[in-house]
């Protein structure tokens, strides 16, 4: 911007050099004219003179010959000067034409490039506000993907347990069946020992069953704990992307504003060297 004012400075300089070169010519014309006049009305004065020492009984004649001569003198110098105040005032107005249009162009100019690049800020913060959005919802599809997987994973492993301990149970219980009505066949001469094998055996197995439950109630009891944890964990930490992703974007609206704050002033300091400059420039003229 600075190379472009000096450009535009030089080039109205020697606009205004070239034309002031063709004013002076012009006065340098006007005063050859002058002096070859003058000199023309020397030249006659003198043979006049010669003419009137000649004649020095014509005494009232060279009187109004040389009043006539003055008055036509004067006449010619006024109407001169006339013509010298008239170029000095046109070149006045030419100057201060030049001067404001200069002023006007090198504003508009500025301020156009200011309003470009502003409008260029603006758009780039608002892609980048789009584009945290876009990331920050990314991130939470990301984190209920795991959790349903998880979660999925869990239900089934859960389900697999509880059949097993089913079919556990059931096993359990033909087998028992079957040694109890094998012994019952074999043994029924026993029936004191039988019974109390088979209240020993019943024991057993009811001791038994109570264990497996007991394991299998424990681990879904861990279960359950282990997904409310990942739940609490997992809203922990979308909360935590939140508060993240808010602190960004106050940081990114503060860096927006000390922007524009420094753009501003940076203006500013412009407009106060370009008038500096343009007052220097205007007393040096």
């Amino acid at each position: 911007r600075y190379f472009y004012v000096q450009k535009i400075l030089q080039k109205t300089f020697g606009e205004w050099k070239e034309w002031w070169t063709a004013c002076r010519e012009r006065k340098l014309s006007l005063k050859a004219d002058s002096y070859y006049r003058h000199f023309l009305l020397n030249l006659i004065f003198k043979a006049w003179r010669a003419y009137v020492c000649q004649q020095q009984g014509k005494s009232n004649k060279y009187y109004f010959a040389e009043s006539h001569a003055k008055k036509q003198q004067l006449v010619r110098t006024w109407q001169h000067w006339l013509v010298y105040v008239d170029v000095q005032r046109r070149k006045h107005g030419m100057q201060s034409v030049a001067l404001a249009f200069r002023e006007r162009s090198c504003l508009r100019t500025s301020w156009t490039v200011w309003k470009r690049q502003h409008y260029q800020n603006h758009t780039r913060h608002k892609m980048k506000i789009l584009a945290l959005q876009y990331w920050a919802q990314s991130l939470q599809f990301r984190a209920w993907l795991q959790w349903r997987a998880l979660y999925l994973y869990s239900q089934n492993v859960k389900q697999k347990e509880i059949r097993a301990v089913t079919h556990h149970q059931h096993w359990e219980l033909k087998r028992c069946m079957k040694a109890w009505l094998s012994y019952l066949n074999l043994h029924r001469a026993k029936e004191i020992q039988n019974e109390l094998a088979q209240e020993h055996h019943q024991s057993r197995i009811v001791r038994q069953c109570f264990s497996d439950w007991q394991v299998s109630w424990e681990c879904r009891r861990r279960m359950h704990a282990h997904q409310e944890d990942m739940e609490k964990r997992a809203a922990r930490i979308a909360l935590w992307r939140a508060f993240a992703h808010w602190k960004h974007y106050v940081v990114l609206c503060g860096e927006e504003t000390r922007r524009c704050e420094l753009a501003e002033k940076h203006y500013r300091c412009y407009l106060l060297v370009l008038h500096k400059f343009w007052n220097h420039w205007k007393s040096r003229l």
